[in-house]
Parts: structure tokens; C-alpha cells; sequence
């Protein structure tokens, strides 16, 4: 991993049904302790409908090439504590290396 590890990750992954028929996500873990660089950052945006500035909260995480990570699994940071699902899965080509892997995330705790 090239990005600076910041925590250890576990990957949650899968779904189940409640008695209503309801789809709700497992805390069933795929993997622990995958390093990671989990960084939070926020943004001072506005729009033209509305100019009033709004601070808009985002995470972005990256991991080493080649993890097995897609969208909509959740991660654990077992530093914080804190449950993410993954938005979006990217990586930038590099004929060299194998570059990390890039995850947009949405905090939900």
C-alpha cells in the first residue's frame, strides 16, 4: 500500500431477511485486519438555487491493489469504531505499480 495506514479494517459483507420480508444487512465479517488509510475530510459547498454554504462531510479510504472490496460492502474501522458502506471502488492505471485502491465512503455510525 502506498497511502499512509491509518487503522485496520474488517469487511462486512451480505444481507439477510427479517420476518417482515425486510432486506437488512449481516454483520458477518469476510475479512479482518486488512491496513488501511480511512481519512475524513470536509467541503464547504454551495449551489445556484441556494448560495447559503453548507459543509458537506465525506470519507475516502484506500487499500492495498487487489483487495477484495466492492461497492455497497461495509467496513469497519477498528481504530474508531466507526461502520462505512462503501459508495464506489476505483483505482488509477499505472503501467509500473499496481496503484491502492480508492473507496468513497458514507459513514452510517
Amino acid at each position: 500500500m502506498f497511502a499512509l495506514a491509518t487503522t485496520t479494517i474488517t469487511v462486512y459483507r451480505g444481507t439477510t431477511s427479517d420476518t417482515w420480508g425486510d432486506e437488512q444487512d449481516t454483520d458477518t465479517p469476510v475479512y479482518t485486519g486488512i491496513v488501511a488509510s480511512v481519512t475524513e475530510q470536509s467541503r464547504r459547498v454551495t449551489t445556484r438555487d441556494d448560495p447559503t454554504p453548507r459543509i458537506v462531510r465525506y470519507a475516502v479510504g484506500r487499500v492495498t491493489a487487489g483487495t477484495d472490496i466492492t461497492d455497497q460492502d461495509r467496513i469497519l474501522d477498528e481504530r474508531t469504531g466507526a461502520v462505512y458502506i462503501v459508495d464506489a471502488v476505483s483505482s488509477m492505471n499505472s503501467p509500473v505499480v499496481a496503484a491502492d485502491l480508492r473507496l468513497d465512503l458514507r459513514r452510517t455510525t
